[in-house]
């Protein structure tokens, strides 16, 4: 009987270990599926959304500058990072290429030698946590499902708080003729977003989400993303965004019904070149403007031509250095830098509709050079081998989209290493989607990717 007792105390030992397992196992998916919904709606939303445009005292909620926007995504970047880092410290570890590492040394003596250290400094740690939630955030599902599932809720509640905001704060949720800046913008829906271009773009790349969605056989949830999605876009006015939405869409097709690599660069770089050597370029050489007026379009782009030749004037001085990391627009560089009635405007821009511009602005050429390699070369390069891997799914698609929407949309609007800035947040998610589908192959739904 005592022999008996024994081996049922041991069995009653196992089942009792199994059992706690299992309960750990289910707070670990509760954590893992918390920390993915709150990163992403954190940053597409923000911390404070639907700012009242029209208070004298308005300032970007995306500018980093609340204590409040540290705390919170400086948590959860260390949440993030701890419940994947022991599983996929070969995915963390492959993020460290000689280009990356070249690009941070870049950063931090770019940060030092900045006009204005401080700001620099303060910028550069809220993007440090940025990029470490958008590394993290893929590995935080088990299996594909899990993320198309987990991304089509965050999707689906920024939406409805988008129309909700809509239909029961307009004042709020659109642009209005008694907004502090840009009053010609009334009536254009923005959501919970400070501006019309933040809802477009972030409006475009829901779209594709919800394309993946409908591939991946989650039809309900997929065509109401997409749908909801472009009567929002529609209604936002962002012409840049509808346009290159249709020209990635198209595109991308191209690019994933091709099979030669020097094809799908020709496809994705050609126009690429074309977009920017027509705006920027056209202020540098005469002959691209002569070329440009030719074209059936506003040859301003709706004022940006100003901002333009200011800031290529302003790169002229600081070539190599450039003004400091994130330290450029809106700091006292500008001021000094105004020395006519012509360019006055420039002490209120707080970009120069270029991110290519802006990067060599604050980074100086090299800095630029370092960008283009790492975010605009090396994730069709990535695309390219997830293909000849046989890892070239839904998901490689959805990732190449967002990555191609983002270096042409990066041709009219600046975010990137925007700190958490949502546009810059989803275009990162999808570079290092890339680089992980090039490197390690999907698993079975029921495994970790």
């Amino acid at each position: 009987m005592a022999a008996t007792d024994r081996h049922d105390q041991a069995i009653g030992g196992q089942f009792s270990l199994i059992a706690s397992a299992l309960r750990r196992l289910e707070v670990l998916q509760i954590a893992r599926c918390v920390t993915f919904l709150a990163t992403v709606l954190a940053i597409w939303v923000s911390l404070r959304p639907y700012p009242d445009l029209t208070a004298t005292d308005f300032t970007d909620v995306e500018s980093g500058k609340f204590a409040s926007t540290y705390i919170t995504l400086g948590m959860l970047s260390i949440v993030a990072v701890a419940l994947t880092a022991s599983q996929n410290l070969k995915a963390f570890q492959s993020l460290i290429t000689p280009a990356f590492l070249l690009l941070c040394c870049w950063i931090a003596i770019n940060t030092l030698f900045s006009h204005d250290f401080s700001l620099s400094f303060q910028r550069l740690v809220l993007t440090v946590c940025v990029v470490a939630l958008a590394a993290s955030l893929l590995l935080l599902p088990h299996s594909q499902a899990e993320l198309a599932l987990w991304l089509s809720t965050a999707a689906l509640i920024l939406l409805a708080l988008c129309y909700l905001g809509v239909l029961l704060a307009p004042t709020y949720s659109m642009h209005t003729a008694g907004d502090m800046f840009e009053e010609h913008l009334a009536g254009d829906w923005r959501g919970p977003f400070g501006h019309k271009n933040v809802a477009a773009p972030i409006m475009a790349m829901l779209i594709f989400v919800g394309l993946y969605l409908v591939s991946r056989k989650y039809l309900i949830s997929g065509m109401a993303i997409t749908g909801l999605s472009a009567v929002f876009l529609v209604f936002s006015g962002g012409k840049s965004a509808m346009g290159l939405c249709a020209v990635t869409l198209v595109l991308s097709s191209v690019v994933y019904a091709l099979k030669s690599p020097w094809l799908r660069a020709s496809v994705c770089f050609i126009p690429l070149f074309t977009l920017n050597a027509l705006t920027v370029g056209s202020v540098f050489d005469n002959r691209l403007a002569e070329i440009l007026k030719l074209l059936p379009i506003d040859t301003t782009f709706t004022g940006r031509s100003d901002i333009w030749e200011f800031a290529i004037s302003s790169l002229a001085l600081r070539p190599f250095l450039g003004y400091g990391f994130a330290a450029f627009w809106g700091t006292g560089s500008i001021e000094k830098l105004v020395k006519s009635d012509q360019f006055e405007w420039a002490a209120s821009a707080s970009h120069s509709h270029n991110g290519y511009l802006d990067t060599a602005l604050t980074m100086g050429y090299p800095g630029l050079a370092l960008i283009i390699l790492i975010f605009v070369y090396l994730p069709l390069k990535d695309f390219n081998v997830a293909v000849r891997s046989g890892n070239a799914g839904p998901l490689a698609k959805l990732f190449m989209r967002l990555w191609l929407f983002g270096i042409y949309l990066s041709s009219m609007e600046s975010f990137l290493l925007d700190r958490a800035d949502p546009i810059w947040f989803t275009f990162l998610v999808a570079v290092f989607g890339l680089h992980y589908i090039s490197r390690f192959r999907l698993m079975s739904e029921a495994s970790a990717p």
